[in-house]
């Protein structure tokens, strides 16, 4: 079985991520049990956490040479998303998109 990778994510506010995986399911991921870890501390300046891009093959969520979190992580410590977070999450980014 293929593992799912990220096709999309956002910041949906200052410590919490939205991300939508191959399979169409969303997970909310909270980064604040990784900012107890120094590697990640970064992530807690609001304009750096909210600059990311998903890599290439949809493998991390990726800041920086040194900051990322894997599809891995995401998918199996996210929470699943209620219909109408992902409602808001979608048009959210047609509203970007326009």
């Amino acid at each position: 079985m293929k593992p799912e990778r990220i096709v999309s994510a956002k910041a949906i506010d200052d410590r919490t991520l939205m991300v939508k995986f191959t399979n169409l399911e969303f997970k909310k991921y909270d980064i604040s049990k990784l900012l107890e870890n120094p590697m990640f501390m970064t992530l807690s300046n609001p304009v750096f956490f909210r600059n990311f891009t998903v890599e290439p093959g949809g493998y991390a969520l990726v800041w920086n040479d040194e900051i990322d979190i894997s599809e891995y992580e995401l998918l199996q410590n996210g929470i699943s998303c209620t219909e109408e977070e992902i409602e808001r999450y979608i048009e959210s980014i047609h509203h970007v998109a326009r």
